[in-house]
């Protein structure tokens, strides 16, 4: 048995192996492992929105950075595909692998809180224009009681957005910055973590468009970029990495998702380890 807390991250990509995900869940929890497990969900909010026929857009802020634009029709939609559709899933079969699991969002408790601007520029369609009605933010802050105490019940919280915003309303966050965030609190409030960010891709890759240059490990400086081999989604996979290092972590590792165990895979070594070089001038 580990002492530790595994905190697993999986997306909503179709290519990843969610049976597989909660076969292994069930495996390490059986073992006496405590577990929480974070979701995104794009593709089933992709699916969902289509159905009903609501358009999906994507912004870019000044400094480069993509992501969904949350209007109120997309939260909507957001909060019926991961609450009322994704994590019912994950729990049910959850439960079918002998796990007690309890599906949270960020805003039950105020687990996880958010800050979203009022108004901003931004590229969207290809036009700049001042954007007053995304519903997307940052993480501001993490309450750890609730998951630790449905932990030290024997449980496995199922985590994912929206967040709750400082004006109490629902703020969409990225799930991968949402693990960390909680694998940081928990470091925080005396729980030792490790985080597995799973992903449709072997880990961080020299050649995004080559499998076989999977690179076992990387280093990145305590802030910053983070280097020329992370193409889109995997910079955020490896910022969230580094905020849970620095959080307390004591690792992070970005494995593939679509395997036959992930997270056996994972906590095995498969993947990259990600490490954070030690501040100029740090007493060692």
């Amino acid at each position: 048995m580990s002492d530790d807390v595994l905190v697993v991250k999986i997306g909503g990509d179709r290519a990843l192996n969610r049976a597989g995900v909660c076969r292994d869940l069930g495996r390490l929890v059986t073992g006496g492992r405590r577990v929480v497990l974070v979701h995104g969900g794009a593709a089933d909010l992709d699916d969902l929105a289509r159905r009903l026929g609501v358009p999906q857009r994507r912004l870019t802020t000044p400094g480069g950075t993509s992501s969904r634009y949350t209007d109120p029709a997309s939260m909507e939609v957001l909060r019926f595909a991961l609450l009322g559709g994704f994590k019912p899933e994950l729990v049910c079969e959850l439960a079918r692998n002998g796990v007690s699991a309890v599906g949270l969002s960020g805003m039950d408790g105020g687990l996880i809180r958010a800050r979203r601007p009022r108004a901003y520029r931004a590229l969207v369609d290809g036009r700049t224009r001042v954007v007053r009605d995304d519903h997307s933010g940052r993480i501001t802050g993490v309450d750890p009681s609730l998951p630790m105490s449905l932990l030290a019940a024997g449980a496995v919280p199922v985590l994912s957005p929206p967040a709750l915003g400082e004006d109490s309303h629902p703020v969409n966050v990225d799930a991968d910055r949402a693990a960390a965030a909680v694998a940081a609190a928990l470091s925080g409030a005396g729980l030792p973590t490790r985080l597995v960010l799973l992903t449709a891709a072997p880990g961080l890759l020299a050649d995004h468009t080559d499998e076989s240059s999977l690179l076992t490990e990387t280093l990145l400086a305590p802030e910053g970029g983070v280097g020329g081999a992370a193409v889109g989604g995997m910079s955020v996979k490896l910022r969230a990495a580094r905020h849970a290092l620095l959080g307390g972590a004591s690792s992070a590792v970005i494995s593939d998702g679509r395997v036959e165990s992930p997270v056996l895979a994972a906590v095995a070594g498969e993947g990259t380890r990600v490490r954070v070089a030690e501040p100029v001038g740090s007493p060692r």
